[in-house]
């Protein structure tokens, strides 16, 4: 007969966070699969706990992930944890999760706290709906794509990102969505845990002279109707053409496609003629 595979939440900082059901299946699995070994160690040595840790991450996920099902298979009971919060959010644990239910192992859930509804709580955002975004790709094309899908998102957006890659996602996020509305929750239940309520243009301002430092979860408030999306400028150059071939002069054309997009009316002057 199988085992099964325990997926046990952690703390996201304070350690009394933990679930007493959490300290009873980390004493009595067989061994545990960890994200990093070093970070699960103090947690299980904090708590009196002595028990193998098989390490399991993004770049050996494939070879150990056989290794732990094979286990499993033997009849040896897992937990798998990740370094902070939930495991399978943000990190590869959703791969053995899957390969588990593939195989007809029983996945069993002992809950713990979670960043991103942690966060999204202590923000006072809108919490009706909302999407959670996780990291933005370091990749420019990808992160470019990511974002261009995002534009016209209504719901509360949830992202998180490390603090020497802040400043640069708070750029983009300006640049791509404009002067919106943003929390910006940091430490969460440590002892420096904040909540910045701000707008993307203030926390640029902000962040050019502060330090970055913690972990961030942002959360970014959602396109409004009545909001008005970025223009390009070849769309304030078509609205001044289709002015001209009502009938309007190009001068006045362009200064109106000036007015409604915010582009220069000489450029906009320029490519009518």
């Amino acid at each position: 007969m199988s085992g099964k595979l325990y997926v046990v939440g952690t703390p996201i900082g304070n350690l009394s966070d933990i679930s007493p059901r959490g300290i009873n299946t980390l004493s009595q699995v067989d061994f545990i699969a960890a994200e990093d070994t070093r970070v699960t160690a103090k947690l299980l040595n904090h708590f009196g706990i002595k028990k193998p840790l098989v390490s399991y991450y993004e770049h050996n996920k494939r070879e150990k992930g056989a290794v732990i099902t094979d286990r499993i298979l033997a009849g040896e009971n897992c937990a798998i944890v990740t370094d902070a919060g939930m495991p399978c959010i943000s990190d590869p644990g959703e791969d053995l999760i899957r390969e588990c239910h593939e195989l007809g192992v029983i996945v069993e859930s002992v809950p713990g706290p979670t960043a991103f509804a942690t966060a999204l709580a202590l923000s006072g955002m809108e919490t009706g709906r909302f999407t959670f975004e996780g990291f933005l790709s370091v990749n420019k094309q990808s992160r470019k794509q990511h974002l261009e899908e995002l534009k016209n998102e209504k719901r509360t957006m949830i992202f998180y990102e490390a603090p020497h890659k802040l400043r640069n996602t708070l750029k983009d996020l300006y640049s791509y969505f404009g002067d919106r509305e943003i929390a910006i929750v940091k430490e969460l239940t440590k002892i420096h845990e904040t909540v910045l309520r701000t707008t993307l243009k203030s926390a640029n301002e902000y962040f050019e002279t502060e330090n970055p430092k913690g972990e961030y979860v942002l959360i970014l408030s959602g396109s409004k109707e009545t909001e008005k999306q970025p223009v390009e400028f070849e769309q304030a150059v078509e609205m001044a053409r289709d002015l001209v071939e009502k009938g309007v002069s190009v001068n006045e054309a362009a200064k109106t496609a000036a007015a409604e997009t915010g582009f220069k009316k000489s450029e906009i002057y320029k490519s009518l003629l």
